[in-house]
């Protein structure tokens, strides 16, 4: 492994500044992952979803009727696990699927009443885990982070 890789890997550059070895943003973003989704995981365990399940249901409360293959690219999971999260979804009765009138081998996927329940529960939660993750920042800083994040993905997401 190159010294600089290893460098990354350990979280922590060549550059200092007063405080110590200043850290890759990388590998800051990363740590935040995983801790937001180990809270994330802990909160949703009360609910018995996955965090993957809850994905899924937020964005069907935000964007009902989408095809399997749409919920999976908004869920960041691939089309054959979105098939294995419809199974259990659809066994607790948290959401239906029809047929799309337009394309007849689409089925598009809506929440059902317990399922529109259900989210809007974990969402009051998880709106307090993002609270407590940006305590400390004021508004404009919540919002530059927000937009600076933005520009990150849209940055790697033009190499792809």
């Amino acid at each position: 492994m190159s010294r600089d890789r290893l460098t990354y890997a350990r979280g922590v550059s060549e550059a200092t500044d007063d405080q110590g070895p200043a850290l890759h943003v990388g590998y800051v973003i990363g740590r935040l992952d995983r801790v937001l989704r180990r809270n994330l995981r802990d909160q949703l365990r009360t609910h018995d979803l996955s965090v993957p399940e809850y994905t899924t249901l937020s964005v069907l409360l935000r964007r009902p009727g989408l095809s399997n293959a749409q919920l999976a690219r908004r869920a960041f999971v691939t089309p054959q696990t979105m098939n294995e999260i419809m199974v259990q979804l659809l066994q607790r009765k948290l959401v239906t699927r029809r047929v799309d009138p337009r394309h007849s081998r689409v089925l598009q996927t809506r929440l059902t009443a317990p399922g529109r329940r259900l989210i809007e529960r974990c969402e009051a939660e998880t709106d307090e885990l993002e609270r407590r993750m940006l305590d400390g920042l004021s508004k404009p800083e919540r919002d530059r982070l927000t937009e600076s994040l933005r520009t990150c993905v849209r940055n790697l997401d033009a190499g792809l």
